[in-house]
């Protein structure tokens, strides 16, 4: 590897790696209620509370945090499907943008309700000002939830015979006030100052050198594209992601977005071993994650690399690998770090077209989704997404020894190990459950663009993206389309919700247990051997559930391009 992509590793990974510590030991102090910020933003707290009807000193057991988590969710989504679907009506659209049709503005206000910003629709073509600035309040909103679900586990965990995990509401406003907020703003500017648009003029016309005239798009775009990259959202304000120059106008600008898509699930983890008490078992985890991610970049810019004979034998090409569908100011290199970066935690934001991507690359992508975007995961879906494979560690090593489970010395019942099974199964089976009849039922067809494998990978993608809540997607996919738009909306809320509440429900059932003395036959929860125990977990349920789907699409596409195989259009 050359010694500049040497360095780019280093300064990427180390900044990451420099912030991590203390910003999840921060988080940690902000809900257990140690907020030094208060001093500012303790008055906007208490109105909020105010305005809310809220009594933020009032616990919840775990069945009344989720009931008010999803009564929030369902007003939440209500109100943006209206503004979708009104935005002719409302102000700030200099450009007097008519409405979604109903099948996108479903598809969307799902999406951003559930942290997907699975994108079916064409941002500076198709919203108003005042939607994406709604869109921008659901980017605040949604990781908020994320983070508020996994602190309540952490403190089920943490916590012994208790009847309450906290309070919804108290936990919603103290990660927007003082977790995501100080984080956004600071890196807005630093967007807003390598040349991202940030403001409401109306589009200004350029004349092109082909002497046409092009309208360049304005708004808050620095505040969107933060919140999106911090809030593990990724659906950018303009059409093509991160790839467009007014989004991520230079290599600065990359390595920014970059370290906000992980610096927050990889703080989360450090949250967890402040909460419960055990540094130890937060530093394994991360291992786990790190290395699924390092060895996610590794295939992916192997692969990038590479080309097919059918592209070797031309007279002119790229000496830089594959370069179709790659930025030309970030190269594949890059973009080979970003790639893994982007599925690996549930952001979905993309700076070159995975569409166009070698088959292994895209299988990367591609099983990154169907790991469930845990490694390192959003902002506390990863967490609570890697803690299910943790538990289910834990219980399947006790009954080997045949003694009771335990987990930081409190017994794994029968209970929590079928709220672990529904948390890791969700994934796999909503997955192939909805992208089964996609790839036959002719109106699902209608939005694939390719024959052969690719077009399976395609399918495959377009689900797994919306359970996995990552929001990316195989650009070659018709989104908008009524079919896909309808039941990729349903993919996503399957797979934000069914795995919420057994979350919630095995915080209840942990935090009334009491902990145990640890004796010699307990299992240590951290160290290389659980590390490699909890790799294995991961690897092996996701693989079991998709390998035949894998061989199908993107191992089959691998095979056929080098064996020079095409697959024309009809």
């Amino acid at each position: 590897m050359p010694a500049a992509h040497v360095a780019e590793l280093v300064i990427y990974f180390g900044i990451v790696l420099l912030l991590m510590v203390p910003l999840g030991r921060y988080m940690a102090r902000v809900y257990q209620g140690e907020v030094w910020l208060a001093r500012w933003l303790g008055p906007l707290e208490r109105i909020l509370y105010k305005v809310a009807g809220v009594d933020p000193a009032a616990e919840q057991p775990w069945y009344r945090y989720a009931a008010q988590l999803l009564v929030f969710q369902l007003v939440s989504g209500l109100g943006l499907y209206a503004i979708l679907r009104l935005q002719q009506f409302l102000p700030l659209n200099p450009q007097r943008l008519g409405p979604l049709p109903p099948a996108v503005a479903f598809n969307t206000a799902v999406s951003f309700l559930t942290n997907t910003n699975w994108q079916a629709y064409s941002g500076e073509a198709q919203l108003s000002y005042f939607s994406q600035m709604a869109l921008i309040v659901q980017q605040f909103v949604s990781p908020a939830v994320g983070l508020a679900v996994a602190v309540a586990l952490f403190r089920g965990i943490a916590r012994q015979s208790s009847k309450t995990i906290g309070n919804f509401y108290r936990d919603l406003v103290r990660g927007l006030l003082y977790v995501l907020l100080p984080l956004v703003i600071p890196f807005a500017l630093l967007l807003s100052w390598q040349g991202v648009p940030q403001s409401l003029a109306p589009y200004h016309p350029v004349t092109t050198v082909q002497g046409q005239v092009q309208q360049i798009p304005g708004g808050p775009a620095a505040a969107m594209t933060s919140i999106m990259m911090i809030g593990s959202n990724g659906g950018g304000y303009f059409g093509a992601n991160n790839a467009d120059p007014l989004e991520n106008p230079s290599a600065l600008s990359n390595l920014i977005v970059w370290v906000m898509i992980l610096l927050v699930p990889f703080a989360t983890v450090f949250t967890y071993g402040e909460m419960v008490g055990s540094r130890r078992q937060a530093w394994t985890i991360f291992a786990v994650m790190l290395t699924v991610l390092l060895a996610g970049f590794a295939l992916t810019w192997n692969s990038s690399r590479a080309v097919g004979p059918r592209l070797a034998a031309l007279p002119v090409r790229s000496s830089s690998g594959n370069m179709v569908g790659v930025e030309e100011r970030f190269g594949p290199f890059l973009s080979s770090l970003y790639l893994p970066a982007t599925t690996g935690v549930s952001n979905g934001s993309v700076n070159s077209a995975f569409d166009s991507a070698n088959p292994v690359a895209g299988m990367v992508a591609l099983a990154d989704l169907m790991l469930g975007c845990i490694t390192p995961g959003g902002d506390g879906a990863g967490m609570y997404g890697i803690l299910f494979h943790v538990l289910f560690i834990v219980f399947l090593a006790g009954l080997m020894v045949g003694r009771t489970p335990e987990f930081l010395g409190k017994k794994i019942s029968i209970r929590e190990a079928k709220l672990v099974m529904i948390g890791l199964l969700i994934t796999p089976v909503a997955i192939l459950l909805l992208a089964a009849p996609a790839a036959v039922l002719p109106a699902s067809l209608a939005s694939v663009s390719n024959p052969g494998p690719h077009g399976l990978s395609q399918i495959l993608y377009a689900y797994s993206s919306g359970v996995a809540n990552n929001g990316s997607a195989f650009g070659g996919f018709g989104a908008a389309l009524p079919y896909s738009a309808i039941m990729v909306g349903v993919a996503m809320f399957l797979g934000r919700y069914l795995i919420i509440l057994p979350a919630l429900a095995i915080a209840g059932s942990l935090a009334a247990k009491t902990s145990a003395p640890v004796t010699a036959g307990t299992l240590p929860t951290s160290g290389w051997m659980f590390g490699l125990l909890l790799l294995s977990s991961v690897l092996v349920v996701a693989g079991l559930s998709f390998f035949p789907a894998l061989a199908l699409g993107p191992v089959a596409e691998h095979f056929a391009l080098w064996a020079g195989q095409l697959f024309p259009l009809h």
